[in-house]
């Protein structure tokens, strides 16, 4: 094999006039007369490389058994292209190689899809074949990204102190909410291991060990429904420090972020960033991860409307109900079906009751339900909404949640139906914060919202017992373009306290001990206070690369099954192994 000198990306203007060799795989053959022109690719991109009979007759002969997936090494002069044939579309666009010296490392059968920009095959059949997808060059770049992206982020960690400290795969099955991957052992038969859903106690134990700073980009598992920015297993950037609250935490995830979009993208980003309670989130965007692209917040017009002869809204405000709006001046025409379609899905999603809609038209109302509110309610309505023309989509419900939350996705359908993103590259940071810590589960008892071990803020601590969903936590999200880059909170370090919050979501003391008893067990020894976050990184990767399917930015994705098409995993085993580990299979 000819030793390379160049990847394919570097053989620009500066070497014209060298000679050079690149390796790669034959992108395209074009056949003009006696020339042959070859694009040559790695993953550094695109060069052209000329054959010409007047250079080496031979050579020429060896070129024309070329075909795309070839596997070559070429050497030869890197010259300037004549102005009419320079390619502004490739970065090598205005050179090409004479090629001098070919030599064939391996041949290829013809794909079974052709390897370019163009995404012609279907995903199936993209994914069965991976390792060839991989080579288009979108995804080689993203490949790229990741790498480069992640190599800042850890830099920047370990230049403020962090350690970087890999805890085990195998560990005790604790679920957090979605099921455990289990994985069963054979010296004791008839237990097994859990993959971590998250570092999040082994996080918790070094700081006990006094590590004080620790982050991993840590593998996590979860055997749940999958989404196009979720897979089963995935990568968390994780990290943990010891003496800190709150502030602490967002000061440094917020240097992190804006030090690895400078250094990796060479985008600057703003700080602070916006911060939002979970309340306001809630009552302002009907999310607690809002797009902050586009406007089109919720209004409250229970002021507007009280005394108006709609019974809908009478009842609701008598059980201190929620009389949300969202008010908006369309671009597109929208029927009365349009407007039953969205009440169908605001229905099914939430169990609203409906979706009720009035019209502005030079400043009046009309349709719907206008005919039930008098003059002075309307001028009202027409006020708050702002508008002189356009719709007002209304829902009442005695549940301000539910209300707001059903508005909140209709926001998401009006804005993807109206284009209200005009900058889709704009990066919209923000904070959501004092999360409540417990909510009620489908059999009415206490559950975590996020996770039992966040901190209760002080003020609340009174509640724990009596009132749980009046305890909010030290608890944060950040959010970015309407999706949630990750969580974190302060977590509790007193062993009492730890147990109360267990209790309210009736875990015994006998219980706790089972499940919990090695962390309960490390407070008793000095646990420091302390709290961190965790980043989906594949998440971030996703949207910085402006990809809508995480499965573009992961090497080996796995299929919405959970199946790797390419190894046919998951599979079946071999029988003598089941037996090894003590384990039949129900039919």
């Amino acid at each position: 094999m000819i030793k390379r000198t160049q990847y394919c990306g570097e053989v620009t203007e500066k070497l014209i006039g060298k000679i050079v060799t690149v390796n790669g795989w034959v992108h395209k053959r074009r056949d003009l007369g006696s020339l042959i022109f070859i694009l040559v690719r790695d993953r550094s991109g695109l060069v052209q490389v000329v054959f010409d009979p007047s250079d080496n007759e031979t050579l020429c002969g060896s070129a024309a058994e070329l075909s795309p997936e070839f596997v070559v090494s070429i050497s030869g002069m890197v010259a300037a292209r004549t102005p009419e044939n320079v390619n502004p579309s490739m970065h090598t666009g205005k050179v090409e190689i004479r090629a001098s010296g070919l030599e064939i490392l391996n041949r290829s059968e013809t794909p079974p899809f052709v390897i370019d920009e163009r995404e012609t095959a279907s995903e199936n059949v993209r994914l069965k074949y991976r390792y060839l997808d991989l080579r288009r060059p979108n995804l080689t770049r993203n490949m790229i990204f990741r790498s480069s992206f992640g190599h800042c982020l850890r830099d920047f960690l370990i230049n403020e102190g962090f350690l970087e400290v890999e805890t085990p795969i195998m560990i005790k099955s604790t679920p957090e909410g979605a099921r455990d991957y289990l994985v069963p052992s054979r010296v004791q038969p008839g237990k097994f291991y859990a993959l971590p859903q998250s570092p999040q106690l082994m996080k918790q134990l070094l700081m006990v060990a006094g590590m004080e700073r620790y982050f991993q980009f840590s593998r996590c598992f979860r055997d749940e429904d999958l989404r196009a920015d979720r897979q089963p297993e995935f990568t968390q950037i994780d990290l943990e420090m010891s003496f800190v609250d709150e502030e602490d935490v967002y000061e440094l995830c917020e240097k992190l972020i804006v030090h690895g979009l400078e250094k990796a993208c060479g985008r600057k980003v703003e700080r602070p960033f916006l911060r939002l309670s979970y309340e306001e989130a809630i009552e302002r965007f009907g999310s607690d991860k809002p797009d902050l692209r586009y406007g089109l917040e919720i209004l409250d017009l229970a002021a507007e409307v009280a005394g108006s002869e709609f019974q809908v809204f009478q009842k609701v405000l008598e059980k201190k109900g929620k009389i949300g709006a969202l008010a908006l001046n369309p671009v597109n025409q929208y029927s009365r079906k349009n407007i039953t379609e969205f009440e169908e899905i605001l229905k099914k999603e939430y169990k609203i009751g409906g979706l009720a809609f009035v019209k502005v038209d030079s400043g009046k109302l009309d349709g719907g339900i206008a005919k039930f509110l008098s003059a002075e309610i309307q001028a009202k309505m027409i006020k708050k909404s702002g508008l002189q023309t356009g719709l007002i989509f209304i829902v009442a419900d005695e549940n301000h949640e539910r209300a707001c939350c059903s508005l909140g996705h209709l926001r998401k359908i009006l804005a993807d139906r109206e284009n209200l993103i005009t900058d889709k590259s704009a990066l919209k940071f923000l904070w959501v914060n004092r999360f409540p810590l417990f909510e009620l589960d489908d059999t009415g008892n206490y559950t975590p919202k996020h996770h039992i071990f966040s901190h209760p803020r002080e003020e609340d601590m009174q509640f724990i017992e009596s009132e749980p969903l009046k305890v909010h936590g030290k608890l944060y999200d950040m959010v970015l373009n309407g999706t949630e880059l990750g969580s974190g909170s302060i977590r509790i370090n007193h062993r009492e306290l730890q147990k109360r919050m267990l209790n309210v979501i009736r875990m015994s003391d006998a219980d706790a001990e089972i499940r919990f008893g090695f962390l309960l067990e490390a407070f008793k020894y000095g646990a420091p206070p302390h709290g961190g976050f965790a980043f989906g990184f594949d998440r971030l990767v996703m949207i910085l690369l402006g990809e809508t399917s995480i499965r573009d930015v992961v090497a080996f994705p796995k299929t919405a099954s959970a199946s790797c098409l390419m190894t046919g995993a998951p599979d079946s085993v071999d029988p003598k192994q089941l037996d090894e580990l003590k384990i039949s299979i129900k039919t």
